[in-house]
């Protein structure tokens, strides 16, 4: 775990470009709107072509490539992370994201590209109080309460519990994830009473309570929409990991 808590790069004089982000800031308690950035050199390629992938791969490179030292790497959005994989593999190999997709229609594959600069932030219908949570009255039981949205680190420590579960073992999935984003319930913030309270959510609530967070939350679109041969229009959707730079190795 003592990975995890890591700060970023402070090494200041390596090359870098200085990126906004999606988040503004708002959720972290330095309140740092823009970030550091270094560019991807000779020595990231060793990281690029290791068998590391999905989280781990993220993490060493923001590791790596954050020049500021009082941000905590696990601290950040996911909408955060995502926009500085995108800089990163930008600045290194440019923007064009290229896909192999089937064709719905004859399902015969073909090739289609994405502009990386071409991706938008998404808009946010709900703003984060001083301490970056939100306030809500919950639609059917009629608590109050206090959420944030999980960072990188939440995320894998989550993902991390659910991969201990035996195959055939239901994960708590919802209700973890339910606890981790709820601060407190009618000013209760012991975290004994919020899981009891998870436990007994009506679904109505649960699902308000993601999909309410999921429309605060400022990242990327990274969906796409592309015509197949056929005409056909296919969904894509841009994802990190291995594969996100391996193309080029």
């Amino acid at each position: 775990m003592e990975e995890a808590r890591q700060y970023g790069q402070q090494d200041f004089n390596l090359p870098h470009d200085v990126m906004t982000l999606p988040s503004q800031g708002k959720f972290y308690k330095n309140k740092k709107k823009s970030v550091k950035v270094g560019y991807l050199t000779a020595q990231d390629e060793n990281i690029l072509i290791s068998n590391t992938g999905g989280d781990d791969l993220i993490r060493k490179l923001i590791k790596s490539k954050v020049y500021e030292p009082d941000f905590i790497v696990d601290d950040l959005l996911e909408g955060d992370m995502e926009s500085i994989m995108i800089f990163l593999r930008n600045t290194a190999f440019g923007p064009e994201y290229n896909f192999t997709l089937s064709d719905p229609k004859t399902s015969k594959t073909f090739q289609t590209a994405v502009r990386l600069d071409e991706l938008n932030i998404t808009e946010v219908k709900n703003e984060p109080n001083s301490d970056g949570v939100f306030e809500f009255k919950l639609p059917k039981s009629g608590n109050n309460v206090k959420c944030k949205l999980l960072t990188i680190g939440d995320i894998k420590e989550l993902n991390d519990t659910f991969d201990q579960y035996p195959q055939g073992v239901v994960a708590p999935v919802v209700t973890n994830r339910l606890e981790r984003h709820i601060v407190s319930v009618d000013g209760n913030e012991s975290r004994e009473e919020i899981s009891k309270f998870v436990l007994n959510l009506p679904i109505s609530d649960s699902k308000f309570i993601r999909n309410y967070l999921n429309d605060c939350e400022p990242k990327l679109d990274l969906r796409r929409q592309v015509t197949a041969p056929s005409g056909e229009k296919v969904d894509v959707r841009v994802t990190f990991g291995a594969e996100f730079f391996r193309p080029f190795f």
